[in-house]
């Protein structure tokens, strides 16, 4: 397969994403740290800061990532680059949509799976994912079997769509494609 062009200084993103079955056991597969991920996404474009903090030992990282255009929500071109503390304070000032969540890991078959515990007004939402090397070994994965429906092409559930929805929002797409959202107790 002939992967797309990439703008410099990118790398390609393999992804594939599903829902978590919140009836199933995941949180006793996973690993004992865990982060609270902070995402604006600008209303000026693609570009997304991100603020992990580690759980366990209050570490901070701060980023500023771009996803570029592509025809497939499966592999897109990605560039990061790492912020000090000041430099993202700075850009928070920019507009743009809050998203925030909760980011546990399981190893399963070889490999990580991110799996992220959104807040309100998502509470309820859980998603697992993990990236691979290439195409074919991201239609090759293994997923753990409380990954249940895949949501990878649907664009509803890419970080800068979930940032601007409301649980309402949520509720009526889940509702339309048959998905099940539970609701927060």
């Amino acid at each position: 397969m002939t992967e797309p062009h990439l703008p410099p200084y990118t790398r390609m993103e393999y992804e594939r994403k599903f829902l978590v079955d919140p009836a199933s056991d995941w949180k006793s597969f996973s690993k004992p740290y865990a982060r609270r991920i902070l995402d604006r996404y600008f209303a000026c474009g693609r570009l997304r800061l991100r603020i992990m903090t580690n759980l366990d030992d209050g570490r901070v990282v701060h980023k500023l990532t771009k996803k570029f255009e592509s025809p497939s929500l499966r592999h897109q071109p990605v560039v990061n680059i790492y912020l000090s503390p000041a430099e993202c304070q700075g850009l928070l000032g920019l507009d743009g949509h809050d998203l925030s969540k909760v980011r546990h890991y399981h190893e399963y078959d070889g490999r990580v799976f991110s799996i992220d515990v959104f807040d309100d007004p998502l509470t309820g939402l859980i998603l697992c994912e993990t990236e691979a090397a290439s195409s074919e070994e991201l239609s090759a994965l293994h997923f753990p079997a409380y990954a249940t429906t895949e949501v990878t092409d649907d664009a509803f559930f890419t970080g800068g769509n979930l940032a601007r929805a409301s649980r309402a929002d949520l509720l009526a797409h889940a509702n339309s494609h048959q998905l099940v959202i539970p609701n927060p107790l």
